[in-house]
């Protein structure tokens, strides 16, 4: 009996649950989601905090991504919501009134006013879609956007102001003054004719005595749109953004026309998509609307970008950032109001461009509150939040160190602020609250990982997407304090998924070619060496600036789990986050400035050196693989590096940089008709006469990221250099990331073919 217990027990334990999975194939682990499973996303509180609500997908229950709640006092209590509920919620991403007792939200279109005691109230039933509210500093008024436009909404009294009549179109012309013979004939008229002298009488008396209060238009060009407006809290000035599309004739502004080939005519179509870089480019410019007088100023700097940010709390001020074209340079300026005096308060500069976690519209703004600026800079070799006032002066960093500020968000108060941070371990992001008058920070997450953090409207609890390096999100409920336990609320995968022992990486440091100390995800070998030797495959992450070697779950983690199907063959995977890569600091960051293909490969070569030193790993069965600018790593090692990798797969890769998008490559190899030195040497179609080893290209021929004209252009050139050894499967259906399970697994066969070929187990033996 005892043996008999012991047999139970050793069956219902993890270990025995993993090994009664079965085995892993490229087949299996590309079912993707329907392995994975779709962990939570969209987590927001409810206005009143008592709730929060997310969309997720349960294993083994729902077929379509559905609407769920969890009681924030009892986390257990999870219900299901009919589909599409959380639509018509009051959540708590609303904009909360001056004396924080309302809010007013956007439902659908519509705005909805928010009662302290849940009541609700609805503003506003139109055809067009009301955004952006903000609330007047009185608390009378709730200021919106509509078609283009900015209005105000007396939420008493009920009664609708447009305060904005921006038009599309060219403005209408004044008459001309009457002079010489018209002039003559004009006055003729009024000097013989009563019945003319009587219609201008009446004319003078109607402009006299006309109480229609209009709105003075701004007229934009065909080209020009709005990207945005905001209205200053004390109504009287509106700050608008306007974009200005270049022209798209041939000469400037050329877009691409991408054939589709599969479509429900039977016909090829196509679709119009972006320019290629050095190509003419959008241009914003900032605009300040007086709304009493109409009166227009415009903030512009030349060969610049200006967009308007936001007023302070008070309506005092109005923030602009400028941009310069090269994107070396920003400004912030502060423009005084009714005065319209400028003022600049941080001139934020890099030699290579401006970029980092803390570059986007989010990390710049007001402290709520207080006439202060916050923003992000890399000044330091890292991304960390600053303040300056708005009358100028020094500014005030509240963070510092060799770690990066991720994100920030401030409480309604301004007296908080809420990061998400690497400090202490780079492949971590934790939580911490910030007193901004004080700048000391508390640390609120603990757990190995990833957090993503949404705070309820009180502050109290945190709402955490929490991963490991072998667990996808999860939604997790925790008191917003330090050292406090979170409760887990779901469980995403599929039953499957959880029977298998999917391994942590082991976090290395690499020595570069340079000494610098690189760091990478090591899997080791599962199964036994093939033929001897063992083989190993490099991969390479895509976008370029991104982290993958961290302890959280990987955006890549189909690639993750095939990883677990090669370690299974006996082959040793590294995944290397090289010079370019997010989460490192500027100088990781910049280091491929004007050589794209360089320093970064070097970090590749680096890792199969120390594969053969370190791994036992025979140096002719190394294979190199990856996406996007993955496939481009590809190519250059192929092309540029003969004998170190015997095998490489290129997937949607960049072949030409001249033939990709303008802000990515711009930033990185400035424009191609004035660098074309950093164009040559970064572009592998120039180098492919270099090809050593066996080399796959997959491409979705509907890519509009990377199109597939860079592959097909590359293809050409092989033809025209007589070069073998390598094949090309297209995808017809598919953009730069594949979406069918059929794609996937078809890819990642072929991938496998090459390396089980080339290095592992299939390849023919030496003689």
């Amino acid at each position: 009996m005892r043996q008999m217990a012991f047999l139970i027990a050793l069956l219902a334990s993890p270990l025995a649950a993993a090994a009664q999975a079965p085995p892993l194939t490229v087949e299996s682990v590309m079912r993707g989601p329907d392995l994975v499973g779709t962990a939570p996303f969209n987590v927001q509180f409810g206005a009143d905090g008592r709730y929060v609500y997310f969309r997720w997908r349960r294993p083994q229950t729902d077929t379509l991504d559905e609407d769920y709640r969890v009681t924030v006092a009892s986390p257990q209590r999870l219900e299901r919501l009919p589909r599409n509920a959380i639509d018509t919620i009051p959540l708590a991403n609303g904009i909360l009134s001056p004396d924080l007792r309302r809010q007013v939200v956007v439902l659908k279109g519509d705005l909805w006013l928010l009662e302290q005691t849940g009541a609700r109230r609805r503003l506003t039933q139109t055809p067009g879609a009301e955004t952006a509210p903000a609330w007047s500093a009185d608390g009378r008024t709730v200021y919106f956007t509509r078609d283009n436009n900015a209005w105000g909404l007396d939420v008493t009294a009920g009664a609708l102001a447009q305060l904005t009549d921006i038009r599309r179109g060219p403005a209408p012309r004044s008459p001309a003054e009457a002079a010489g013979q018209k002039k003559a004939l004009r006055d003729d008229q009024r000097d013989l004719f009563d019945f003319i002298r009587r219609q201008l009488a009446d004319e003078r008396l109607r402009a006299d005595t006309d109480t229609v209060s209009t709105v003075k238009p701004l007229y934009l060009s065909e080209r020009q749109n709005v990207a945005r407006l905001a209205v200053a809290a004390d109504g009287r000035f509106v700050l608008a953004t306007v974009t200005e599309r270049p022209r798209g004739d041939t000469a400037e502004g050329r877009q691409v026309q991408m054939p589709v080939w599969v479509t429900q005519s039977g016909y090829v179509e196509t679709q119009q998509i972006r320019t290629k870089v050095g190509d003419a480019q959008p241009r914003q410019r900032a605009a300040l609307i007086e709304i009493a007088t109409g009166k227009v100023t415009w903030i512009s700097r030349d060969s610049a970008d200006a967009s308007g940010v936001a007023f302070s709390t008070t309506g005092r001020h109005a923030l602009i950032r400028i941009t310069s074209a090269n994107y070396e340079d920003a400004w912030l300026v502060v423009v005084d109001l009714p005065t319209l005096a400028q003022r600049e308060v941080a001139h934020l500069h890099d030699d290579a461009w401006l970029d980092g976690p803390l570059s986007g519209a989010s990390a710049v703004g007001w402290v709520p509150g207080a006439e202060t600026v916050y923003y992000g800079d890399e000044k330091t070799g890292y991304a960390h939040l600053y303040t300056v006032a708005a009358a100028g002066g020094a500014a005030r960093a509240l963070t510092s160190g060799n770690w990066e500020v991720q994100q920030v968000d401030l409480a309604p108060d301004g007296r908080t602020a809420y990061l998400h941070t690497n400090e202490g371990d780079f492949g971590q992001v934790h939580v911490y609250a910030l007193d901004v008058a004080s700048g000391h920070r508390t640390q609120l997450t603990n757990s190995e990982g990833r957090q993503d953090v949404v705070v309820s409207p009180d502050g109290r609890t945190l709402a955490v997407l929490h991963s490991t390096a072998n667990h996808p999100p999860e939604l997790y409920l925790q008191p917003a304090h330090a050292g406090a336990a979170a409760v887990k609320v779901t469980e995403s995968p599929s039953p499957e998924f959880l029977r298998y022992d999917w391994v942590k990486p082991d976090i290395v440091m690499i020595p570069g070619l340079d000494g610098v100390q690189v760091p990478a995800r090591l899997y080791r070998p599962r199964g036994a060496p093939a033929n001897g030797g063992g083989a190993a495959v490099i991969f390479v992450h895509g976008a370029g600036y991104l982290q993958n070697v961290h302890k959280w779950w990987s955006s890549y983690y189909r690639e993750y789990m095939f990883h677990h199907v090669l370690a299974a063959r006996g082959y040793t995977v590294l995944d290397i986050d090289y010079r370019g890569s997010a989460g490192l600091g500027r100088d990781w960051r910049t280091a491929i400035y004007r050589h794209m293909g360089g320093v970064d490969l070097d970090d590749q070569i680096a890792g199969a050196r120390w594969l053969v030193a370190t791994m036992q790993v025979d140096s002719t069965r190394i294979g190199i693989y990856g996406g996007s600018y993955g496939g481009f790593i590809t190519l250059m090692a192929m092309f540029t590096r003969p004998g170190v990798f015997a095998a490489g797969a290129a997937l949607r890769p960049v072949t030409d940089w001249a033939h990709y998008n303008h802000p990515y490559t711009a930033r990185i190899l400035n424009e191609p008709q004035s660098d074309t030195v950093a164009y040559r040497r970064s572009s592998p179609i120039f180098f492919a006469q270099g090809l050593v080893g066996h080399l796959l290209i997959c491409h979705g021929m509907v890519d509009d990221n990377v199109h597939f004209q860079d592959t097909a252009r590359l293809i050409q050139r092989l033809i025209e250099l007589g070069k073998q050894n390598w094949e090309v499967a297209v995808y017809p259906v598919e953009a730069h990331g594949f979406r069918r399970n059929d794609s996937w697994t078809d890819e990642y066969r072929r991938i496998f073919k090459l390396f089980e070929e080339t290095i592992g187990a299939a390849r023919p033996a030496a003689r």
